[in-house]
């Protein structure tokens, strides 16, 4: 799908939500990205081959 360059990483690498935003629906939550993936805000993603990224939970206790 990318076509610019430098091209962006794989949707299957561990850098793959470096790659550039195609549309982004912040209403609904999601953005896809120029490799494919499927970038949604609570930090999960899906894969152009259907496969899910769970999200990553960072939580920061504020006492």
């Amino acid at each position: 799908m990318c076509r610019h360059t430098p091209a962006c990483p794989a949707a299957s690498s561990t850098d793959a939500e470096a790659a550039r935003v195609v549309t982004s629906h912040p209403g609904q939550g999601w953005s896809l990205l120029c490799n494919g993936l499927v970038a949604f805000e609570d930090t999960g993603d899906l894969l152009p081959d259907g496969a899910v990224v769970a999200p990553r939970r960072n939580f920061t206790v504020v006492a």
